[in-house]
């Protein structure tokens, strides 16, 4: 799993800061090694980030794990109450009369049928010296049993299928309480799962700057945040349709007045089904040209693109993106995150100091996608930034992007979306915490 991946799904489980998106857009770290090449200093995030990161995974598995342990408790009541032998549910009461009722049923019928059986033998009994009034007593009394009989029949087969009926909605409810805790406890094995990959990328890193010393004694150049290198996207619209491709473009511009040797683009795609607990962005595929390079490329397992290459003070450069959803794509809510990055041969480097989120719906393969717009940017921001709430703190102020927008003010078309009312069970699987974050508020505040 991906360093940046790791901490991206650590911080969305626990919903609180945004402190580990960092490690997104690794241009923040304190101090880099000059003898390090590009491709490191832009793939390693800091130590201090990886413990927030491991930290927040921690409070996330906590969490799990204790709405895990009530879920438990709570199935083992479920299906006490669910149970036909002393069950309280109504569908266990329900199930339970039925049953008792097909018994009956198929009690009566028996009788029923011997009474036939009865009925033909006393008539095969009568001799010839029985009177006519004998004989006819006789017949009345099996055409009556046989009328019984066929009345007990038809009972008898419509209890079997009210007890069936019954016993299948009774079912119905204990698989439903099952899956309910599956969830609980899928969330808890996910988040046991994030946990171990943050301690041990931790770990790992700790190990190395002990052994590299820290970088003691070599030169190196710091990483800081540059607000004027930005990256703008146009073109992609806020409804896809699975099955179809989607070419939109990005324009990567360096407002700033210093030189950049080499200039990164930073895109990843995450998305959810409507419940919000299956992840998707499996079904996505990103490609990628430039003026440079017009053959249609891959995005790398990093999401950066290196398209742009070097850009000089006040110059920009554009790319083309292709985004293919797979027909078997589920419908649901994406989102896309966009950022630069700058590295130079002197070691310094830097970097956008917030993520541009773009939020679109996902519509089933077929879909008419109706009405579209081009999706809106707002930003996860830098912990610390003038304006900015942590994100799932107990302040009363809305959640701000990095300059003044209000998110109660953006999102998707859809006014409810199904991965807001999914809540806990779409953080603690791991959507992306500022899109999590965003739909509930906006729901909240429609």
């Amino acid at each position: 799993m991906k360093i940046r991946r790791v901490l991206a799904t650590a911080v969305a489980l626990a919903v609180t800061t945004p402190a580990a998106l960092l490690a997104v857009s690794p241009a923040y770290a304190d101090a880099k090694p000059a003898a390090q090449t590009q491709d490191q200093r832009k793939n390693k995030p800091t130590i201090k980030e990886l413990e927030e990161a491991a930290a927040e995974a921690q409070k996330a598995y906590d969490k799990a794990a204790k709405a895990e342990a009530a879920g438990r408790v709570e199935l083992e009541k479920t299906l006490d109450d669910l149970s036909e032998v002393n069950g309280t549910h109504p569908l266990a009461v329900a199930s339970a009369a039925a049953k008792q009722a097909a018994t009956d049923a198929a009690a009566a019928k028996t009788a029923a049928d011997q009474a036939v059986t009865d009925a033909k033998a006393a008539l095969d009994a009568l001799t010839e010296a029985a009177t006519e009034e004998e004989r006819t007593a006789a017949e009345t009394a099996l055409s009556e049993a046989e009328a019984t009989a066929t009345a007990a029949a038809t009972a008898k087969t419509d209890a079997d299928t009210a007890a069936a009926e019954a016993g299948e909605k009774l079912d119905d409810a204990r698989i439903a309480a099952v899956r309910a805790y599956g969830v609980l406890q899928s969330a808890a094995e996910d988040a046991l799962a994030v946990k171990a990959a943050a301690d041990a990328a931790l770990a790992k890193a700790i190990k190395e700057a002990e052994e590299a010393g820290e970088g003691e004694g070599e030169e190196g150049g710091d990483c800081e945040p540059e607000l004027d290198l930005t990256a703008e996207v146009t073109g992609l619209p806020n409804k896809l349709v699975a099955g179809t491709s989607t070419d939109f473009s990005v324009r990567v511009t360096n407002g700033s007045d210093r030189h950049m040797d080499e200039v990164l683009t930073y895109i990843s795609v995450y998305a959810t089904d409507k419940s919000g607990l299956k992840d998707t962005d499996k079904f996505f595929r990103l490609q990628w040209s430039s003026k440079s390079a017009p053959k249609w490329q891959n995005a790398d397992a990093d999401d950066y693109i290196d398209g742009v290459g070097a850009l000089k003070p006040g110059a920009h450069a554009d790319l083309k993106l292709r985004l293919t959803l797979d027909k078997a794509t589920p419908a649901g809510n994406g989102v896309a995150f966009i950022a630069a990055d700058f590295f130079n041969e002197d070691g310094t480097c830097g970097g956008a100091p917030s993520l541009d989120m773009y939020e679109f719906d996902v519509k089933a393969a077929g879909s008419k996608p109706g009405k579209t717009e081009d999706a809106k940017p707002s930003k996860t921001t830098k912990p610390g930034n003038t304006g900015t709430t942590p994100q799932g703190s107990t302040s009363a102020t809305p959640v701000t992007t990095g300059t003044n927008g209000s998110l109660a003010a953006t999102g998707s078309s859809s006014a409810t979306t199904s991965i807001a009312l999914a809540g806990g069970a779409a953080v603690l699987l791991g959507a992306a915490a500022v899109f999590v974050v965003r739909r509930r508020k906006t729901d909240a505040d429609a």
